[in-house]
Formats: structure tokens, C-alpha cells, sequence
């Protein structure tokens, strides 16, 4: 039997069990013994092992990178801090510290007993900042119906504001600001604002004026006193977060004053009655409705200082109603319409003849055939009236004695007389948009230019011109500036004597026949007082030329007769009924209003109405 001769093997040959087989068998060398001489095997064999690498603790390491961290920030905040502090420090309140303006309320207008005309009411507004919100469909459609807008228009608005502020709506009642921060809508926010309030509506529209959206005046008091009555908005500082909320005022927490203290608008009190204007815009109304007119102004004056009592225009408009706001009725025509004032200034007339000593109230004037032929022109009153006084032919209101009066006197006394009574000159009533009328002495020269001025053709004047002619008359030749606010001392302070006492009180015993039987306006005797007045029809030029189918019927007056209190002027543009001349309708107006407003200022009637009328036509009797 062949036996294979098995090979030795050297020891150090021979390949070592696994560690973990020599375990399995309780052979395994301990842990010690077993690392020392793997380390001395490793060590003998030399080579890139035979370094020894210790495990490396994952912990020591995080922390300490921690650390390394911790110190190099805290190091560059202390850098940034001492050498960086004010930039830091500006960059920081650009972020989140907003200056907000702090809204004022104008000043409430108030008439002359202290009833407001115009006050200021707190609204909102809703915002949105484009550039930073986005409203989703949903949200757009719920915020559109508390709104009372339509998706699109609601889309539209906050489309084309700015890059970061568009307005949503303006001009919202607390109910509706309520609403909107209820739906709770992120990035849509809610202002607070003031707007303008007027109690009489389109009573007051024409002498208070309105404001804008931004409360702004745009006519009437608000324009012509905007900075008394505006005041000025102040600003604070405040913490917001970065959705645009307000954390907190800065300037109340550090016990500041505000950037800016608000100056809130201050009160204005005007010379207007509320009562008289009331009685008056009626009563205009119901005139130009009655008599299918174009338009219609009337103005009543404080006879004693020239305020503005009341001033009222036809058409009107509603300054409330801010989103219909047009041009239609917003035209003040007391101040801005200019008119051939006609026979109303015929008393100016015999006032300059009775200056020139020509003439006194009883002189007799041959008004016979009927017709005066000047320049190729016929001048014609309505029948013959033959040989006549000065006072019958302010009574009846003679074209041709007038114009023979004129014409024989120097070439600029009727020009003159105009000129001192305030034609072609403003009124002092400082409202925005007087117009300064029309006198001229172009034509002075030739002989109709001189008989037509005598009875109102070739001036222009407004309502308001006239009014201030006719205080002078009631003021026994005093002159004074008007005034829409109450001072009566400024009335006083711009009074000057522009004709002599007698002359004036000559002229106003004349205008007393005027509203008498037989005058031309006995429709203007105010019941139980007494009155003076003139009347006045004008034809209107188109195209050149005088139409005969479109007049403007004045009257203009005062009273009582004796310490006038009221100065009244009504004025009909373009009537279209039965009758188009002043008497038949501007001076049924004067009537109305006049008794009214004299019963309302305490005024007593005179001996239960009647009175004597010293002087008259045919010693005729009057109210």
C-alpha cells in the first residue's frame, strides 16, 4: 500500500483561522494579548500599515465645528455692531418702520345761527398692494359683493394702481369696512379717511361748492377758504410685520411726539340763513319750473352789511352724490352769467340826472309820439304816454324818456354813475368764478351808444352786480363790498359814500311806484310790507343778432322801504310761458320771497299792510 508522504508546511505558512471561528472554540487569544501581537506582526512587517491610526469620535468633532462657528459669528456681530451699527440699523427700520399719515377732518361750515352746511364724517377706504398679493377667484368675487362692484371692475381697479398701492374702493360707511375685514382676506387692507357731508343737498350746492374724493375744495366756500378749512395731516411712526399690519405706534411706546402733530381743519361761520336760502331755492325753482325756463338765480343781501343771506341758482346739482359728479347744474350763475341788465339800471340812470341838476323827480318829459329815431334806430315804449314826470317814467318804465334824459346830459354821466354803482368792477364776495362784467366807453360818443346804455343795452353785469347796485340804493348812496362769511365790521370798514343822500332817497321813493297799481310790477308787492323795486327785460343776442323769442326777466329791489333789510334780485333765463317780461315773472318771486323772509327776521308789517305812498303816480296806494 502506497502511502502519499504528506508535505510540512512552516508554521509561520500556515493561514490563521477567522477570529471569529477561534471565538466559536474558546480559542480566541484575549482581547490584550491579541491587539499586542497583531501590533507586533504589523510593526515587523513595515510598509504604508505600519502606522498605528486611533478611531477617529464623530462628537468631538460636531461640537467643536460648533464652536469654531459660534465664535466666528459672535466675532462678526461685535465687528458689525461697533463699526456698522447706523446702517444696520437703518436697513432694519426700512424694513418693517412705515411713516403713516396721521388724516385731519375739515372744518364745519356753519351759516349764521350755527346750523351746519358742511361737515366731515370718518370713512375707509380698502388697499392692496399689487406687487406682493395676488387675489385668488373666490376672494375676488366675495370681496366684489361687499363692495357693490363686478368681478371685472374689481380686477381692473387693483390692476391698474401703482406697483405697490391701488385703491379697491373709497368713500365706505363703517358697516361696509366692517364687512370687508370680516371676509379676512390676506394682503387686502383697510385706511381711514375723511369726506365731506352737505345736510342741505343741492340747497347750498352753488355757494358752499364741494370737495374732491381726496376731500379737496373744487368751488363755492370750499375752494375759496380750502387752506383755512383743510388744516394739515400729521405722521407717526409705526411697527409693521411683513404682511402690512400695524404692531405697534413707535412714537407712543417711546413717548414721542408724533413726526407731525395733525392741525385739524377749523369752522367757518357764513352769512348765509339756512332759513331764507331754503325759501329761496323753492321758490326760484318753482319759477323756472312754472314758466318752462332755462335757468334762474336769485340773491338776497343783508341791507345793512351787505352779507350774503342767501344765493340760489336753477339747475342744481347734489354735491353728495360724488361718483355722478358732472358739469350739468354745477355752474354758479349768480356770480358767473353774465346778462344785459335792461331797465334795472334805469334808476342809475335818473340818479346821474338828477346829479346834474337838469332834472328833479317832478320834471316833465314829452315822451310824444311814442318813439325817439337816434342814429337811424327807433327807440319805442309800449303806447304814447305824452308829456310825463321823472318819477312816472321810472314807474313806467319810459324807454324813450330815459333816453332823451341820457342824451342830454355830458357824453360820460350815465357811464359814470354806472361805474361808481360797481359795473365792470367784482363785488368783493369772494367766491371763486365771478365773472367782472362788462362797461365800456367805446361808443360814448355816438348818440345811440348813450341812449341804449341809459336803459341796460351795451353793459354786462351778473346778478350779484346787480344786487350790489341796489344796496347802494337801499344804503342811501353808501357803497360796500359784499361778504358770503358774517363779518359785518369788513361790510362797514369797504362803505364809501358814492352818490349824494338826497338823490339816492329821491330814486328810492320813485322805485316805490314801480310795485304799485299802475306800475309795472304790482305782482311784486310783498304782502303787509313795503317795497321798492324795478323791473327789467332783456332780449338775448344769437348770432349776432337781438333774438325776439329769448328774453331774461329781472326785478330787482328791497325791503321795507324805510330801514330796508333785505336787498333781493331774482333773475329768469329764458322763460317760455304766457308771459316773459320781469313783472309778469321775475317779480312775483321778489313778492314771495320778500314777505316770507321779512315775517322770518322779525321784521313787523306795516299798519296791517298798507301803507301810505307819498309820491306815487296818481297818488296811488301800495304794500
Amino acid at each position: 500500500m502506497n502511502s502519499r508522504k504528506r508535505r510540512r508546511v512552516p508554521a509561520d505558512k500556515v493561514p490563521r483561522e477567522p477570529r471569529s471561528f477561534r471565538r466559536a472554540r474558546g480559542k480566541a487569544p484575549a482581547y490584550g494579548s491579541g491587539r499586542v501581537a497583531g501590533l507586533s506582526g504589523a510593526l515587523r512587517k513595515g510598509g504604508a500599515s505600519s502606522r498605528y491610526h486611533p478611531p477617529v469620535d464623530r462628537h468631538s468633532v460636531v461640537v467643536l465645528l460648533f464652536l469654531v462657528g459660534f465664535v466666528g459669528l459672535a466675532g462678526r456681530t461685535g465687528y458689525l455692531a461697533v463699526t456698522e451699527r447706523d446702517f444696520l440699523k437703518e436697513q432694519g427700520e426700512a424694513r418693517s418702520v412705515r411713516e403713516v399719515t396721521i388724516p385731519v377732518h375739515r372744518g364745519m361750515i356753519l351759516d349764521r345761527n350755527g346750523e351746519p352746511l358742511a361737515v366731515s364724517a370718518p370713512m375707509g377706504y380698502a388697499w392692496i398692494d399689487p406687487q406682493q398679493t395676488s387675489l385668488a377667484a373666490a376672494d375676488t368675487a366675495r370681496l366684489a359683493s361687499v363692495l357693490g362692484l363686478t368681478t371685472e371692475a374689481l380686477e381692473q381697479r387693483y390692476r391698474s394702481g401703482s406697483k405697490q398701492f391701488a385703491y379697491l374702493a373709497r368713500r365706505l360707511p363703517p358697516n361696509t369696512v366692517r364687512r370687508v375685514t370680516d371676509l379676512g382676506i390676506e394682503g387686502v387692507h383697510i385706511g381711514r379717511e375723511y369726506h365731506r357731508f352737505y345736510p342741505a343737498g343741492e340747497t347750498t350746492a352753488h355757494l358752499l361748492g364741494r370737495t374732491d374724493v381726496d376731500d379737496v375744495g373744487q368751488e363755492g366756500v370750499e375752494l375759496a377758504y380750502n387752506e383755512y378749512l383743510a388744516g394739515a395731516p400729521g405722521a407717526k411712526r409705526v411697527l409693521r410685520d411683513g404682511r402690512g399690519g400695524t404692531v405697534k405706534d413707535l412714537d407712543y411706546v417711546r413717548d414721542l411726539d408724533y413726526l407731525r402733530a395733525p392741525r385739524f381743519g377749523r369752522d367757518i361761520e357764513l352769512a348765509l340763513d339756512l332759513r331764507l336760502q331754503y325759501l329761496a331755492y323753492r321758490e326760484l325753482k318753482t319759477a323756472v319750473e312754472r314758466n318752462g325756463a332755462t335757468s334762474g338765480s336769485l340773491v338776497m343781501l343783508d341791507a345793512e352789511t351787505g352779507e350774503v343771506l342767501a344765493l340760489a341758482n336753477q339747475p342744481s346739482f347734489n354735491p353728495n352724490d360724488w361718483q355722478a359728479r358732472g358739469h350739468h347744474g354745477v355752474r354758479n350763475r349768480a356770480i358767473a352769467d353774465l346778462y344785459e341788465p335792461g331797465s334795472t339800471v334805469k334808476p342809475l340812470t335818473v340818479l346821474a340826472a338828477l346829479e346834474s341838476g337838469i332834472y328833479t323827480p317832478e320834471t316833465e318829459i314829452d315822451t310824444h309820439p311814442g318813439f325817439l329815431r337816434v342814429d337811424g334806430k327807433t327807440i319805442e315804449d309800449p303806447s304814447n304816454r305824452g308829456r310825463i314826470t321823472v318819477t312816472t317814467a321810472l314807474a313806467k318804465s319810459s324807454q324813450v324818456a330815459v333816453a332823451k334824459m341820457a342824451l342830454s346830459m355830458p357824453e360820460h354821466a350815465v357811464f359814470d354813475a354806472f361805474q361808481r354803482a360797481g359795473f365792470g368792477d367784482y363785488t368783493g364776495c369772494d367766491l371763486p368764478g365771478e365773472e367782472l362784467g362788462l362797461l365800456s366807453a367805446i361808443d360814448l360818443d355816438k348818440p345811440i351808444g348813450r341812449a341804449t346804455l341809459a336803459y341796460g343795452y351795451g353793459v354786462m353785469a351778473t346778478p350779484m352786480q346787480i344786487a350790489r347796485a341796489y344796496l347802494m340804493l337801499a344804503n342811501n348812496g353808501i357803497k360796500r363790498d359784499l361778504s358770503i362769511v358774517r363779518d359785518a365790521a369788513r361790510g362797514r370798514a369797504s362803505s364809501r359814500p358814492v352818490f349824494a343822500r338826497r338823490d339816492v332817497e329821491a330814486v328810492a321813493a320813485m322805485l316805490r311806484g314801480v310795485v304799485a297799481p299802475g306800475g309795472t310790477a304790482p305782482k311784486g308787492r310783498p304782502a303787509s310790507y313795503t317795497a321798492a323795486g324795478k323791473t327789467g327785460t332783456a332780449r338775448k343776442v344769437s348770432s349776432g343778432t337781438y333774438d325776439e323769442r329769448a328774453h331774461v326777466a329781472f326785478f330787482a329791489g328791497f325791503a321795507p322801504v324805510f330801514d330796508p333789510r333785505i336787498v333781493l334780485v331774482v333773475v329768469i333765463n329764458e322763460p317760455r310761458g304766457a308771459g316773459v317780461g320781469g313783472g309778469a315773472v321775475a317779480a312775483p318771486v321778489f313778492a314771495a320771497v320778500a314777505e316770507r323772509a321779512l315775517r322770518i327776521l322779525g321784521v313787523p308789517p306795516v299798519d296791517g299792510g298798507v301803507a301810505e305812498t307819498r309820491g306815487l303816480p296818481g297818488g296811488e296806494r301800495a304794500t
